[in-house]
């Protein structure tokens, strides 16, 4: 099985790197080395530079901004952008209701919504978690009655991340109460975030942010025009949609970068005679993030490598679910190699709630310290989003090992 880059590869590796380079603003750039929040319009600026290069949707089907690319090329462009770090295209538009739409929607519905949640002119969020149904989300009890031709919608969503930005959202809502299996019976439903009857309110996390919201709906009128697919077939299409997030839960970019983090820092430190990174405790425990990272690097090759030899694209993969539980691992290691680290001059800063006022932090230690315990503590959340590393664990044993 052939794991290494071809020329032609590796020359587009390069061509992706001298973009970063040369578009993304600097200081962009070191917010999100630092495990700094950036601003939406940043996001939405360098999304549309993405997709005015192709590069925002290449998974997408060619007549709707798509290119002709293979899993590596898509992988050496997320691996890039992670590394380098810049900004990834939204993943709620561009992995998740993206594909679903360009897959299941009407020809209306591919029309109206997918330039605009390309170039993030729409800003969605995912309306899958409710209160009692995360990891099972099958027992979700947001209804959508139908009234002629309109749905209408109550309930409540949580853990909705950055709904606070959102124009729309992507709903799965009950529309068969009398279905005979928790299944069975659920829909797939766009909604204008700005329709009467939907509240936002923010949740705040262990880390002092502002990232995920509670979004309840009070009789919010809807066009049945915006069902997706068919009625009672948004199971179907919410496991196509988790497929692709937990493939890209992964991060192995992501991990590439802190770890080089890490590093950097730890050359700086004082230990003893030397520094931290010399300390042999300290290059044992990162020697064992590395060498996890690079299996598992390996690993998404592979898989990447066997979908380029059967030509199957897109498809969802439960070894899917190998990744997203030893990538949300490693992933969450680095940021306790980060706190071994900056030590306790990251314990005493608390992010501001208020995004505007992020200026009036005042952190006791260096800079470099200042985002480490914000980043460990909401790092937590990883194993859990996107399927828990225990549900995963069962769709593994069932699909892959067959018990």
């Amino acid at each position: 099985m052939e794991l290494s880059f071809s020329a032609e590869e590796l020359t587009f590796r390069d061509e992706i790197r001298a973009f970063i380079r040369d578009n993304l603003p600097r200081e962009v750039q070191q917010r999100m080395i630092e495990g700094r929040e950036i601003a939406k319009q940043d996001i939405v600026d360098w999304q549309a530079k993405l997709n005015t290069k192709g590069w925002a949707t290449p998974h997408w089907p060619k007549e709707w901004g798509g290119q002709d690319w293979s899993p590596v090329q898509e992988f050496i462009l997320i691996d890039e952008l992670q590394s380098a770090p810049a900004p990834q295209p939204l993943p709620f538009n561009v992995s998740m209701v993206g594909p679903v739409i360009a897959t299941f929607g009407n020809d209306a519905q591919k029309r109206k919504f997918l330039p605009g949640t390309a170039n993030l002119d729409i800003w969605w969020c995912q309306g899958f978690s409710e209160p009692g149904a995360g990891s099972d989300l099958a027992g979700l009890k947001t209804t959508a009655r139908r009234e002629g031709d309109h749905y209408i919608i109550n309930g409540q969503k949580t853990w909705t991340t950055l709904a606070q930005y959102a124009d729309w959202i992507f709903v799965l809502a009950r529309t068969d109460l009398q279905a005979a299996k928790k299944q069975q019976g659920i829909s797939f439903i766009l909604v204008d975030m700005k329709t009467p009857g939907i509240t936002v309110r923010p949740i705040q996390l262990i880390d002092g942010g502002h990232e995920v919201n509670e979004v309840w709906f009070d009789e919010v009128k809807v066009p049945v025009e915006n069902l997706v697919g068919e009625e009672n077939k948004g199971w179907d299409y919410a496991k196509f949609l988790l497929g692709n997030e937990r493939t890209s839960i992964a991060r192995v970019g992501v991990s590439k970068q802190r770890l080089r983090r890490v590093r950097e820092l730890a050359a700086k430190e004082r230990a003893g005679d030397g520094t931290l990174l010399q300390a042999p405790w300290f290059r044992e425990k990162l020697a064992t993030v590395e060498v996890e990272l690079k299996a598992l690097e390996i690993t998404q090759l592979r898989v990447l490598a066997e979908a380029r030899k059967s030509g199957r694209h897109g498809a969802p993969d439960p070894k899917s679910s190998v990744l997203k539980i030893k990538g949300s691992e490693i992933q969450q290691a680095t940021t306790e190699l980060l706190m071994d680290v900056v030590g306790p001059l990251a314990m005493p800063y608390q992010r501001s709630t208020d995004a505007e006022d992020e200026g009036n932090n005042t952190p006791i230690g260096p800079d470099d310290a200042a985002y480490a315990a914000p980043t460990y503590f909401n790092w937590r959340k990883i194993s859990i989003y996107g399927g828990s590393n225990e549900i995963q664990r069962n769709i593994i044993a069932k699909a892959i090992l067959g018990f």
